[in-house]
């Protein structure tokens, strides 16, 4: 029989909230502590829907004194007085600033709510005067000095990174409101930013030089997400639900969640991270599937790929520093850095030698649900019929119809748009990658052999397929180089089938316009 006594806070980030209406929660308390005695102003750094929200939302009930809701949590423990401080809470995550005046409209709202809350008459000054005004108030009336919390302090710049236009404005307006941070310093008591990037040039980073970016702390590194520790010992419930529902032990649902929901680490000796909102859309609805990865597109990340020419396969496996993944720049945006900052690459490595990272794909969610995303973006298959698609696809190979799979292969290259900015030759590999990545076979791309490498080796139970690409050749020089170079060699006494094909690729036609079959 299922449990569902838990309630689980989908969507809701309101401390205060889950708190009083009994809500499961994940205790966080324990870096409140760290924060109060440590720095003055920081900046923290994660995906979407990882918990951000929420843990400022703790910072301003922490901070207004309201202890009763920390009841039995850790930071009730501590040596605190309670007495409450005035808090700024500006949250910039409810627009998509498309238009202009989005965050005028914001500010103006949020800063009439708070001159009112103070006594103090709106004035026609700018929104960076009035920011100012209002902090000196706060603490000219509390005799406490202010603790300002911004929520997606960066989201008007990164929902604007591919229009230089709006982006500059919007950086331009932010950089007046945030240059309060400094100016009003003998006022603040506390400041505290999320957000996706760290953007060097806006003054919030280049104004304050004491700014402690948590990002990449390891003391901060489960901050937000889930470790499997708290998912054990906070979960039990939903856990068993799951183990039930799909007849497995609880230690064989665990490595279940592990597998769809689990592999990020935001520094170099992070825990595992699992991803908060999937896990708890997971346990509610006692169904498996890519729930972040659908709660918003990463057309952000397909815009940047169609602007440079990226190897798929390099980026899904890449090698980089800190500063690589630290900040973005609007005049050099790379791929690596903003699939690292959005969520969909992780930091899998750690060479300490060289001081480098290694990142990959966190988890099975991420990689169906992008790659998903992604195909119709190389290929000609439709959004709709993807998932349709893929396991016709994987049918045919796994029975051997060598003729209806290729058929498949050639209708799938048939009509790429010209939009693409790849050279063909890149734009067929990682339409490749993508598709078989999500075919799920043992697919392997460029194998080494002792004489050259095999473009793309796939093994299912009955075959081995041998596959040769050709640009603006012809199969048969595909097929002569399979043999030539012996590919099939280190197969002759496998008890599989071997298949070797040979494919050509037109630059002209933009589609497989031939191939062979031995």
């Amino acid at each position: 029989m299922e449990k569902r006594n838990v309630k689980y806070p989908i969507g809701e980030q309101s401390f205060e909230l889950l708190r009083r209406e009994g809500y499961i929660y994940v205790d966080k308390t324990p870096y409140i502590e760290k924060i109060v005695n440590g720095s003055k102003y920081y900046f923290l750094g994660r995906p979407r829907r990882f918990g951000k929200s929420l843990f400022l939302s703790t910072l301003k009930c922490f901070f207004e004194g309201k202890r009763d809701l920390f009841k039995d949590l850790y930071i009730d423990t501590i040596d605190w007085d309670w007495e409450p401080y005035p808090v700024l809470y500006l949250d910039l995550n409810n627009q998509q600033y498309k238009e202009e005046n989005n965050l005028e409209i914001l500010l103006e709202n949020f800063l009439s709510i708070k001159e009112r809350e103070y006594d103090l008459q709106p004035t026609q000054q700018d929104h960076s005067v009035r920011f100012s005004n209002l902090i000196k108030r706060m603490y000219e009336t509390t005799g406490k000095r202010v603790v300002i919390l911004v929520d997606e302090y960066d989201k008007p710049l990164v929902n604007n990174i591919h229009n230089r236009e709006r982006f500059e404005m919007y950086r331009g307006k932010l950089a007046t409101v945030y240059s309060n941070f400094k100016s009003s310093a003998d006022y603040i008591r506390l400041v505290f930013l999320t957000g996706v990037s760290r953007f060097g040039k806006l003054s919030v980073f280049s104004g304050l030089n004491n700014i402690s970016d948590i990002s990449f702390d390891i003391d901060f590194s489960a901050i937000c997400g889930i470790t499997e520790e708290e998912l054990k010992d906070n979960f039990k419930e939903g856990i068993e639900n799951l183990s039930q529902r799909y007849r497995r032990s609880v230690d064989e649902e665990v490595q279940e969640l592990k597998r769809h929901y689990d592999g990020y680490h935001f520094s170099e000796e992070s825990p595992d991270i699992y991803n908060p909102f999937s896990l708890l859309q997971v346990f509610a609805k006692r169904k498996y599937s890519n729930y972040w990865i659908s709660s918003g597109t990463p057309t952000l990340l397909v815009e940047q790929l169609k602007r440079t020419d990226t190897d798929l396969k390099k980026l899904l496996n890449a090698r980089c520093s800190q500063n690589d993944l630290s900040g973005l720049d609007i005049e050099n945006v790379t791929p690596l850095s903003l699939f690292y900052q959005t969520g969909y690459l992780t930091i899998k490595q750690y060479d300490p030698k060289r001081d480098l990272y290694r990142l990959g794909l966190p988890n099975i969610e991420v990689k169906q649900g992008f790659f998903e995303f992604l195909l119709p973006y190389y290929t000609h298959v439709n959004n709709n019929d993807v998932r349709v698609f893929v396991f016709d696809f994987l049918d045919e190979m796994e029975e051997g119809r060598v003729e209806d799979f290729m058929k498949r292969l050639e209708s799938m290259f048939a009509g790429i748009g010209y939009d693409m900015q790849f050279d063909e030759e890149r734009n067929v590999q990682n339409a490749l990658l993508i598709l078989f990545t999500l075919i799920g076979l043992n697919v392997e791309a460029e194998v080494r052999t002792s004489d050259g490498r095999i473009d793309i080796l796939v093994r299912t139970e009955d075959y081995v397929y041998i596959m040769e690409l050709k640009y603006d050749g012809t199969p048969e020089e595909a097929l002569e180089q399979i043999e030539r170079k012996e590919y099939a060699l280190p197969w002759a006494v496998d008890n599989r089938r071997i298949i070797e094909i040979g494919i050509n690729y037109s630059s002209e036609k933009r589609r497989i316009d031939g191939w062979k079959v031995r």
